[in-house]
């Protein structure tokens, strides 16, 4: 089956395509802080400058573990435990009034859990052979 034979280059694909979410959106921060932080503000976050640095930590670090393949597992289950707390904290659609904003909210949120789906799938995976280091799928 296609699958398994290409199954180290699929995990390959997986991690790319994973990883280019929360690298842009690390860099996004970065490059946007005072927005971040002034986001973040807006959802009445304690701490903002805070969670803002630590957003940027995870979403980059993380990125550019799970795209290098270093402890893949571990990682992507702390990435997927954050990427469904953003989702909690920043895409609350159930508070919102009906409408447009509401239904963007709404997509965004589940987005949200799905991406955490599959970083679970890629910590159950491993990262496959073309990884730096941690499980690596045979």
């Amino acid at each position: 089956m296609i699958i398994q034979t290409q199954r180290n280059t699929l995990l390959l694909a997986a991690r790319i395509l994973l990883a280019t979410l929360f690298l842009v959106m690390g860099w996004e921060k970065v490059t946007g802080f005072d927005a971040s932080v002034g986001y973040l503000k807006s959802l009445n976050v304690p701490v903002p400058t805070l969670a803002a640095i630590v957003a940027i930590i995870a979403e980059i670090g993380g990125g550019l573990a799970i795209l290098l393949g270093i402890f893949t597992a571990p990682v992507a289950l702390l990435l997927a435990i954050y990427t469904i707390v953003s989702g909690l904290i920043g895409h609350h659609y159930w508070t919102m009034p009906a409408g447009l904003a509401e239904y963007d909210t709404h997509i965004h949120f589940y987005k949200n859990i799905s991406i955490a789906g599959g970083l679970v799938a890629l910590a159950v995976a491993g990262a496959g052979k073309y990884a730096l280091t941690g499980r690596k799928s045979a």
